[in-house]
């Protein structure tokens, strides 16, 4: 009877599933002249990360969430391609790659079997090639190239391959330097590109983007650089709406776009109905669009889960609609349709500026997410620059072929600049997972350093290691400098210096004693000065070293020790502290109150040249002087805070995402004490309780030419039950006339006017949001130690956004309002923020030449000016003092005696000793790869025309850089490393532009490397990627 009633169901089976006669779908069609070319691009959008962590996506976990599993999607990718061979999908991040294929790999006994059709396959479908599809306002441009170097290196050694297409769908805004830098084509003697023929991306203004469907230029020739110009351009497309299909074309299972049911012996046939709306999209998109080929993103996040159903659709599509024959659809990718838009040969409108701000409707300014998380964005820069310094030490040392590298971190730091990640826009518990694993990063490279420090000091073998310290430095927490000296007993502070050149600074560490001595390797004693830890410091200590280290010492050290130090490039030098007969030099403290006896005084604070004058009668900033350049300027600087608009008016609240201010509140100063000021001979130092949950040190070093701020905000109180958005506000009589400038991840300079558009006439509904960018120089200008939003939104007036917490979700998905609260015992208050910005005045003429990067070591590397002045824009060395943590990586070892200098090598270069870089040259990568090759890149920092000293062609002497070791080859590469730079040259795509007459101004490039002589030239804004080979 069983075996009957299975007879039965597979002869009604068969009756139900008869074919019709259209059921062999001819899926062979290619590019037709003449008709309008629909090219489907089948793909998935993975989120390293967002509402869930990576590792949750990844396996599909926490789908009460979000019901995404990333192993779903390329488990059904890879057999729906294997069953025609004319599907294609393409996909982006190489973080959720990576555990497929490792899955792969671990079901076959063999290497070769990366050569089977199931891996392969799924290979073929990658672009853009990165970890992760970065962000581009948060991001330094280095923490960029080296997460999609990464990921292209992985690509390169797994299967040979070499993405061709930049596919940045997701990011809100995007920057001049992902369009020359990481994507721009690749052209003769400007191999500092990633090699990308195109560049495609979703999100910009509503308003550029209605004007560009009317002027059908939504595809652009991008000409990124001034200083690069065509030598540097792309061929770039914004998507007409969004990366998704278009409307009512989503296959999803239990997507409810009509499928095309072409059975005729079943009901509701509509294979005319499905065609003709295919059609009318299609013509639709044409409309607006140059040449006969039209893209559809067929697939958004995390689609694909059960991918024949989409690939079942479009079959159907691709068959019935060229039957039809009015427009031609075919399985296409990003590179077909960018060789196709080639084939055109049309001219293309120019871009040359940014898509910073992004608006996605009215009231909508997509700004606020430049500050979002400022504490997570601080870490992610503290560890890029800890990285870089490892990875030099871990070259030195030699990589270890087992046992600890800098490769967690490395990997820690890629997924960190994901679009959700470095921006705040992830929910909580994904940001904490993003902090984890740094810190996991962090732990792994400590032991790399530490041994590297001990080699390198001749001590491979002995006890008594160095310890790389104190990534909580900033609060006064540092154990290892945190002992009895009165014992006989010294601390050794080796101090490396990670940058290609001479440094000389102010080190601070937290001590107990205050007679102590401070000397060099050969013994001469170092001017040192002792300051006080505030009360502020040593609450904020107890407090989150509890928190993130579930312990606190029960008594803090007393003192700041603060030293003279200096070391050679690439190489560390060793400092002595030990006990002495009599106190350190002590800072003078003295305290002004808020009191008449104070009227009309003025209280001048600065060892240098540089001075801020403050008034005795308000306690505020009314002046900065600079002795050396002859500057003095009339400055105030401020603290307020913005209401943030709840969206009770039209459902638009300020979030995450979006910053939609709803009014201001000054913050004035109430405090009894106005200022406590401490002098010394390096530093002097005002502390000023500007009201209960804003506390602000202004210091001042001898031999330098800029004031350091330093603010702790927080917790931002919330029992209002409105959110608020803190700025400071720094004044001057500056008639900027709405231009100032920021930088463009680091990097390059961008004019921006307040009010105003270059593409598009804009109309301004959002007066304070709408003219905010990300910061990341020339009367005025501030370097601040992460991104920030900012913006001048008066002239003589930079603003700042440091810190926000807010009530409401802006709507944009994460669901959850951005209210960080840290927590120890099981109660929570509002996270405290502790940062660092950089101020300086300069005279017309003359610019304060601020590295857009300053140097690879160095957090500080955001920066925004009111007016540039004609100069330069770019800091020099002179002009920082940075957090010791991070500009030099500190060491320290308390150890019995005097002998370490006669025992160990106590000072070190990595390079000649004869030797530096040059001013306008900074080495941004120093690594061992696996196979014991080295991977060398080096970065002009000045653009053309910015300086007349430095914006000019600098070379770097190999031989010097690397005294010691005999070089047997250097390959040129391109910025990536994934391909060789002759290679690179065999592959260029020429664009038309609108108006050019095609003759472009020929842009100069350094040599090639002679072999014999070793010489790297590097012209203005040059980035040029070397792998060496040591004999």
């Amino acid at each position: 009877m069983a075996t009957q009633f299975r007879l039965i169901l597979l002869f009604l089976f068969g009756i139900f599933c008869v074919e019709s006669k259209y059921i062999k779908y001819n899926t062979t069609a290619g590019i037709v002249p003449g008709k309008i070319n629909v090219h489907l691009v089948a793909h998935s959008h993975d989120d390293v990360g967002w509402l869930k962590t990576v590792d949750q996506y990844y396996v599909g976990s926490n789908n009460s969430i979000q019901g995404a599993c990333v192993q779903n999607v390329l488990d059904s990718i890879v057999p729906a391609l294997l069953a025609d061979k004319n599907r294609k999908f393409i996909y982006v991040e190489q973080a959720g790659l990576m555990p497929f294929f490792s899955c792969i790999l671990s079901e076959v006994v063999d290497r070769p079997e990366r050569g089977s059709p199931r891996y392969r396959e799924a290979a073929h479908q990658v672009r853009n090639g990165g970890m992760c599809m970065h962000d581009e306002a948060a991001p330094h441009y280095i923490d960029m190239i080296d997460q999609t170097t990464l990921g292209h290196r992985f690509i390169k050694e797994e299967f040979n391959l070499t993405p061709r297409i930049g596919w940045q769908i997701d990011p809100f805004g995007h920057s001049a330097v992902q369009a020359y830098l990481l994507s721009a084509e690749v052209v003769p003697l400007y191999p500092a590109v990633v090699g990308f023929d195109s560049l495609f991306f979703a999100r910009i203004d509503y308003q550029d983007r209605a004007k560009r469907k009317d002027e059908k230029s939504l595809e652009v020739v991008w000409r990124a650089s001034k200083s690069l110009g065509s030598s540097a351009q792309i061929f770039a497309g914004a998507f007409p709406e969004n990366y998704e299909p278009p409307s009512n074309f989503y296959y999803e299972v239990n997507d409810d776009s009509p499928i095309i049911q072409d059975n005729m012996n079943l009901f509701d046939y509509n294979v005319p109905e499905r065609v003709n709306e295919f059609v009318a999209a299609a013509v639709a998109q044409a409309n607006i669009t140059r040449t006969n080929h039209v893209m559809w993103t067929m697939g958004t996040d995390f689609k694909y889960q059960y991918a024949h159903t989409w690939f079942r659709a479009m079959d159907k599509f691709i068959h019935y609609v060229n039957q039809d024959g009015r427009v031609n659809a075919i399985y296409s990718t990003p590179s077909i349709y960018t060789d196709a838009k080639h084939a055109a040969n049309e001219a293309w409108p120019l871009k040359t500026d940014d898509y910073f701000p992004y608006a996605d409707r009215v009231n909508a300014y997509w700004t606020g997410y430049f500050t979002s998380r400022p504490a997570l964005k601080g870490y992610v820069r503290t560890m890029s620059a800890y990285y870089l310094a490892a990875r030099q030490l871990e070259f030195f040392k030699g990589k270890n072929k087992a046992g600890a590298t800098t490769d967690s971190l490395a990997d820690a730091l890629a997924l960190a600049q994901h679009h959700d990640a470095i921006s705040g826009t992830s929910k909580q518990h994904v940001a904490s997972d993003y902090a984890k694993r740094l810190s996991i990063g962090y732990k792994e490279a400590e032991e790399v350093v530490s041994a590297s420090f001990a080699c390198i000091a001749e001590s491979c073998l002995k006890t008594g290691r160095p310890n790389p310290v104190c990534p909580l430095l900033n609060i006064s927490y540092c154990p290892p400098s945190e002992v009895d000296l009165s014992t006989r007993k010294n601390l050794v502070v080796v101090v490396y210096n990670p940058l290609g050149w001479k440094r000389e600074d102010v080190i601070r560490i937290p001590v107990y004693n205050e007679k102590v001595t401070v000397k060099d390797s050969e013994g001469k004693e170092v001017e040192s000065q002792l300051l006080p830890i505030q009360d502020a410091y040593k609450t904020l200590r107890n407090y989150y070293s509890v928190a993130y280290l579930g312990k606190s010492k029960k008594e803090a050290p007393n003192y700041w020790l603060a030293f003279s130090a200096s070391a050679p490039p690439l190489g560390y030098n060793t400092y002595i502290i030990s006990s002495a007969k009599q106190t350190a030099v002590s800072s003078e403290i003295k305290s002004f109150y808020n009191s008449e006896t104070a009227k009309n005084d003025k209280i001048e604070v600065g060892p240098g040249n540089v001075k801020l004058v403050y008034s005795g009668n308000e306690g505020n900033l009314i002046k900065y002087i600079n002795s050396r350049s002859k500057v003095e300027q009339s400055v105030e600087q401020s603290y307020s805070y913005y209401y943030s608009d709840n969206g009770s008016a039209d459902l638009q609240a300020s979030g995450a995402y979006i910053f939609r201010p709803n009014g201001s509140h000054p913050i004035d100063p109430q405090q009894q004490v106005l200022l406590n000021v401490l002098r010394g001979p390096l530093v002097d130092e005002v502390h000023q309780r500007i009201n209960s949950w804003i506390y602000q040190v202004t210091r001042l070093y001898k031999g330098k030419d800029h004031a350091e701020f330093e603010f702790t905000i927080g917790p931002i109180p919330m029992d209002d039950g409105i959110g608020k958005e803190v700025v400071t506000q720094i004044k001057a009589t500056i008639q900027n006339k709405k231009k100032f400038y920021t930088d463009s991840s680091g990097r390059d300079f961008i004019e921006r006017i307040r009010d105003y558009r270059k593409d598009w006439k804009l109309e301004v509904n959002q007066p304070i949001a709408g003219n905010y960018y990300p910061i990341m120089i020339q009367k005025l200008s501030v370097l601040v130690d992460r991104s920030v939003g900012g913006s001048s939104i008066k002239d003589g007036e930079l603003e700042l956004m440091l810190h926000r917490r807010l009530h409401e979700d802006d709507s944009r998905g994460v669901a959850e309002a951005l209210n960080e609260t840290v927590c120890v015992f099981d109660e929570c208050t509002g996270l405290t923020v502790l940062g660092k910005y950089y101020l300086r005045i300069d005279p017309s003429g003359e610019g304060a030449k601020v590295a857009s990067i300053i140097w690879p070591g160095d957090i500080f590397s955001f920066s925004f000016s009111l007016h540039r002045a004609g100069k330069s824009t770019k800091m020099k060395c002179s002009f920082c003092h940075c957090d010791p943590f991070v500009t030099h990586m500190l060491a320290i070892l308390f150890q019995d005696g005097n002998n370490w200098a006669s025992s160990h090598v106590a000072s070190f270069s990595g390079m000649d000793p004869s030797y530096v870089l040059p001013d306008n040259v900074a080495m941004l990568t120093l690594q061992e790869l696996d196979d014991g090759k080295v991977f060398l890149r080096l970065a002009h920092l000045y653009e053309i025309g910015e300086d007349k000293d430095l914006s000019v062609m600098s070379s770097v002497e190999l031989k010097k850089v690397f005294p010691n070791k005999k070089i047997n080859k250097v390959t040129e590469t391109n910025l990536s490393a994934n391909q060789e730079r002759a290679d690179m040259e065999k592959k260029r795509l020429v664009w038309k532009v609108e108006g050019s007459s095609g003759e472009e101004a020929k842009v100069v490039r350094g040599g090639a490397v002679d072999p014999t002589a070793l010489v790297v030239e590097l012209t203005p804004m040059e980035i040029r990627t070397f792998v060496i080979d040591f004999n």
